[in-house]
């Protein structure tokens, strides 16, 4: 294995999982944003009021995307173990 064919394993890995972490991530942020501006707005200090929406959030975002997460996974996955024999032979 070379030191290119290590960098663009890593480089594959850290792409597929800042795509697998982005719809939850986004959906946190989004709903985190909302929830502080309506706090600043109505001057709310409540701690545990971004808990419950950004949990249904997360939940939901995983829901609809969890499909297409593990459609990514699971490609990435068998392109590497067919790619296993190439990296071991060079």
């Amino acid at each position: 294995m070379t030191d290119v064919q290590i960098v663009e394993l890593g480089m594959q890995a850290m792409t597929i999982a800042a795509k697998m972490c982005a719809p939850v991530l986004l959906t946190a942020l989004a709903i985190g944003f909302a929830i502080s501006l309506f706090q600043s707005v109505t001057q709310i200090q409540e701690a545990t009021l971004s808990f419950v929406p950004k949990a249904a959030g997360v939940g939901a975002a995983i829901l609809f995307s969890g499909n297409w997460m593990l459609h990514e996974m699971v490609t990435f996955t068998t392109q590497l173990f067919e790619r296993i024999p190439q990296l071991i032979g060079s």
